[in-house]
């Protein structure tokens, strides 16, 4: 295979198991949420302040394995 070719399958494989997990914990995290919601309306507010919180990191990691195959990609 190209160099060329294998650097555009690594970064194709780096950002999709690395955005495969984030988008299953994410998924996890606001079912949950909905849960604890349902079980307990009147900690709505801080629930969804974890949810946020909690979502946000898990955004980040799929960032870094977007950056992590922009580097493969064009370095």
């Amino acid at each position: 295979m190209e160099e060329g070719a294998m650097r555009l399958l690594a970064a194709a494989i780096a950002i999709g198991f690395g955005a495969l997990g984030p988008g299953i914990g994410i998924g996890i995290i606001g079912g949950k949420a909905m849960e604890a919601i349902g079980r307990n309306p009147e900690a709505e507010g801080k629930i969804r302040v974890a949810m946020i919180l909690a979502i946000a990191f898990a955004e980040a990691i799929a960032i870094y394995a977007l950056v992590t195959a922009l580097i493969v990609k064009f370095a």
